[in-house]
């Protein structure tokens, strides 16, 4: 169950090819033959089935949605970025896992994972913009191989830093937060610039729905999404190349 290396050495361009196939939907013929009005993603389909129930309008549902969306961006936007600005986006472009001590400040004094919740509560907002089986096939890959992600890196660090990490284990929860943390952190300073730097492209997301969203447009936020990948695409290539030499 756990991801082999190779996984967590490719794991960024796994996720943009789930992605992308999330979008396309090759599989699905029904789709690209008669299936291209401006309904023929989750948000459309979705505001359909709530205002056919009786209880919501189409306008209010669609409404509802994008209000939904949005808030799961910018939750999602807001953990990753808390989460980098404490891990250290230089850990995070790594190929190979990293373990040089427990990491127990910010986000994860309450939650182990919080890099990893926040893309799935990104995947959400995304597969508002999908057709139905390609937003199915994107939450579900993204979910069984983000857990081999965590699995993987959780049985390295117990074997890295042993009883720190157990200890650790035992206090903060793998995906469901704590209210109250018992894990005292090291108080080293967040690093904010580079954690934004690292996630444009989820806030990229975010702020691109909070203002266009109300056009009710998914051709448009899809190339809003297509912009916040190439701008991010150039960061982490600018942020590569601004590493010393080792």
């Amino acid at each position: 169950m756990k991801a082999t290396a190779l996984e967590f050495r490719w794991r960024f361009w796994i996720f943009l090819v789930i992605y992308v196939l999330g979008f396309v939907a090759p599989w699905d013929l029904a789709l690209h033959l008669d299936g291209t009005g401006p309904n023929a993603h989750v948000w459309g389909q979705l505001a359909v089935l709530l205002s056919k129930s009786g209880a919501l309008s189409i306008a209010a549902a669609f409404n509802l949605l994008l209000v939904a969306g949005i808030l799961c961006a910018f939750a999602g936007a807001w953990l990753r970025t808390w989460g980098s600005a404490h891990l250290g986006a230089d850990v995070m472009r790594e190929n190979t896992m990293r373990g040089e001590g427990v990491v127990a400040d910010g986000p994860f004094r309450y939650l182990r994972n919080p890099l990893y919740v926040g893309s799935w509560l990104m995947t959400l907002t995304l597969a508002l913009l999908m057709p139905p089986s390609g937003a199915i096939f994107t939450i579900v890959l993204m979910v069984v191989f983000q857990l081999r992600l965590i699995l993987g890196e959780e049985a390295f660090l117990r074997a890295r830093l042993g009883d720190p990490y157990a200890d650790y284990c035992r206090q903060v929860p793998r995906l469901w937060p704590v209210m109250r943390s018992g894990v005292r952190g090291s108080g080293a300073r967040p690093r904010w610039g580079q954690a934004v730097l690292a996630e444009i492209f989820m806030w990229g997301v975010a702020v691109s729905f909070a203002v266009l969203g109300w056009r009710y447009n998914a051709r448009l936020l899809i190339q809003c999404v297509l912009v916040s990948v190439g701008v991010s695409l150039i960061a982490r290539a600018f942020s590569v190349s601004r590493q010393p030499a080792a």
